[in-house]
């Protein structure tokens, strides 16, 4: 089919994009590759399309087809028909989702024959170059060629090469684009997606939650809106899930099963009342953990994925936890599964073998600590485990929860760190007890400065008068400002430990009481001995969380904050701070990325991304091995994103 055919047929509805296609994500260089292989009469590839009847298609953007018709969905040639019709159509089509500047304002240089975007100080009143876009769009090459005729004998041009190379440009328009067709009622969307991923190799596949999402699509357009919408009011409450983890909320809910495949046995009416009762559910359990566990927002809600096992085993109980011992057990459970990382690694086959626990609502809890416990050995915390370092760590959440669950105290106020203050406040800051840049300048390692033993709660009020004043000097005046407002943070009352040449024995003893502490609070929950002091009214919204910052905030993540806030400028996806890489085998952490892409920046088309600041030798040996391009300098980063992602002539443009 001819490359103008291809754009009548998008203008018409007949072709279309299905819901789970990936938006565009090429870059200029992309661009430019595919028009100059096109002008040279090079190979492209084919298209791949599926054809299926209208009634079953769900398509992006207001494109229409007839009811009772067909249409082809492409699946395999987004980028290059977009390209396309972005360049000769001079917009975007009607089911774009993407950066359009990588296709506009494309020029051709008559003498070179080569294609470069527009840079006013190499382009401005030379003839050499020729809008592509008004080429394609004029019926006669003449009128881009008379303007300038007179000026082809100092360029050293002919006006029949010139004519030959605008005709050529044109030309372009009634290439034949071969094309295979998926079609048949036998070709469902899952057998279609494996076609998909086989023929798209090289490039991203699609996931069985794309998958999923297409099919409930189908008969039901407005889904993946209505689950947008969800997904929004829980980012406003301080939580940023993914669209395919909450599918897999109303998977798990509707279906009782982790595997998308599930959902093909379910119609419309069933999923859409599954959406209602899992967005019902994730709502309490939100609330439940933040008001009984103090985890209150994003940031220490580890392990999301087990979340959709929760909803499960509410919604087997018609959304109700009867009692104070049953809901502490389940907590317990929950607790465990993000400090050992439960779900980090095959999360659909490990949360379909604990749905199986789920059978028999009898004992279904014992059966899933017991599980833990099989996998574990021993569900104890060490002081040990306190041994990592950075937010980053599993155990930040655990830390956190102890401030919250144990009403530390404030050091300047004697004041408890809970709700009430909170509620007044809604801010604490992270501290550390012995100061950065004195560690640093003591030959302490950046693991060392970081350890999670370091780190305390306070507000922001006492944090700014603490400042980076030595723990031997602002210690002792709190503690006898208020007696044991130390012992509330399980900070070691021995002056003799908070020298810095004593630092590494504090942090083993803190260590130590964080792990007798934690330990008392998980044998009370599992006990049911918990007093019930956190827990509110039984709202189902999630409640507005405080917001958390690093008050003595490191060089370190203001620079990362501030590079994250800059790719998301350039309209490219956002990052992770503190990405976990796992021991593929194990599935244990080997690493943990200070903000990292592990789709690449351009998801199908570049590799894994991280930036290091600061990291030891290990952690970038880590990152190599599991495939990522790292850096370790901001602008170095910066440059890779302007050259390589977005292809921009920074000194042309």
């Amino acid at each position: 089919m001819k490359i103008g055919t291809i754009l009548e047929q998008i203008d018409l509805g007949k072709m279309a994009l299905p819901e789970f296609q990936r938006g565009y994500v090429w870059n200029r260089d992309q661009v430019r590759g595919l028009m100059d292989s096109l002008y040279r009469r090079h190979p492209v590839g084919g298209l791949l399309i599926w054809e299926t009847n209208v009634d079953n298609a769900a398509t992006r953007g207001d494109t229409t087809a007839p009811m009772g018709g067909w249409v082809d969905l492409l699946l395999d040639g987004q980028q290059r028909i977009t390209t396309l019709y972005g360049i000769i159509r001079g917009r975007p089509p009607r089911f774009f989702d993407g950066n359009a500047a990588a296709f506009t304002g494309l020029h051709f240089n008559l003498v070179e024959q080569s294609f470069e975007f527009y840079a006013p100080l190499k382009m401005k009143d030379n003839p050499a170059w020729v809008d592509v876009t008004k080429l394609m769009q004029t019926a006669d090459v003449a009128e881009i060629l008379e303007p300038i005729e007179d000026k082809l004998p100092e360029m050293g041009l002919k006006a029949m090469t010139c004519l030959s190379r605008l005709n050529r440009i044109q030309g372009i328009r009634d290439i034949e684009f071969h094309i295979d067709r998926v079609s048949g009622p036998e070709k469902t969307i899952d057998v279609v997606g494996d076609i998909f991923n086989r023929v798209n190799s090289g490039g991203t596949e699609l996931s069985k939650g794309d998958l999923a999402l297409a099919k409930i699509c189908a008969p039901w357009p407005e889904a993946r809106g209505e689950m947008k919408q969800r997904l929004r009011k829980w980012d406003r409450a301080g939580y940023k899930f993914h669209l395919e983890w909450f599918l897999r909320c109303i998977n798990t809910v509707t279906t009782g099963e982790a595997i998308f495949n599930a959902l093909s046995k379910v119609d419309t009416p069933e999923i859409q009342a599954g959406m209602v009762r899992a967005e019902h559910h994730v709502d309490r359990l939100l609330y439940t953990i933040s008001a009984r566990l103090g985890l209150d927002h994003g940031a220490v809600l580890k392990s999301p994925y087990s979340l959709p096992l929760l909803c499960r085993y509410l919604d087997l109980r018609g959304g109700e936890l009867p009692t104070q011992r049953e809901r502490d057990k389940l907590l317990y459970w929950y607790i465990h599964t993000f400090l050992w990382g439960r779900y980090a690694g095959s999360t659909e086959s490990v949360l379909n073998q604990d749905l199986r626990l789920l059978a028999s609502p009898e004992d279904a809890l014992d059966r899933l600590i017991g599980q833990l416990r099989q996998n574990r050995g021993d569900l104890r915390v060490q002081p040990g485990d306190f041994l990592t370092w950075s937010r980053g760590s599993r155990f930040y959440p655990l830390l956190y929860m102890l401030t919250r669950v144990y009403h530390a105290k404030d050091l300047a106020t004697g004041l408890e760190l809970n709700k009430s203050i909170l509620g007044h406040l809604m801010r604490l800051e992270l501290h550390h007890i012995f100061p950065k840049a004195k560690l640093y300048k003591s030959g302490y390692s950046k693991a060392e400065v970081h350890s999670l033993a370091n780190f305390i709660f306070l507000t922001q009020d006492t944090n700014l008068k603490v400042t980076d004043r030595d723990p031997a000097e602002y210690l002792p005046h709190y503690e006898a400002a208020y007696p044991g407002v130390l012992a509330s943070q399980w900070i070691p009352t021995d002056p003799e430990l908070w020298t810095y040449e004593n630092y590494p024995a504090f942090l083993d003893e803190r260590r130590r009481l964080l792990a007798d502490a934690a330990n008392g609070f998980l044998d009370s929950l599992y006990a049911g001995n918990v007093p019930e002091t956190l827990v509110a009214s039984q709202a189902t919204e999630p409640v507005a969380s405080p917001v958390v910052v690093v008050g003595d905030a490191t060089d370190e993540d203001a620079v990362l904050l501030a590079c994250s806030d800059w790719v998301l400028a350039q309209g490219l996806p956002e990052g992770e701070l503190y990405h976990e890489v796992l021991d593929p085998t194990t599935g244990e952490p080997v690493a943990l990325l200070d903000l990292a892409w592990p789709q690449g920046l351009q998801p199908g088309y570049s590799q894994p991304v991280a930036l290091l600041i600061n990291e030891e030798k290990e952690t970038e040996e880590a990152a190599n091995g599991a495939g990522y391009r790292f850096f370790i300098d901001v602008e170095a980063f910066k440059r890779y994103v302007q050259t390589e992602i977005l292809a921009v002539d920074v000194a042309a443009d």
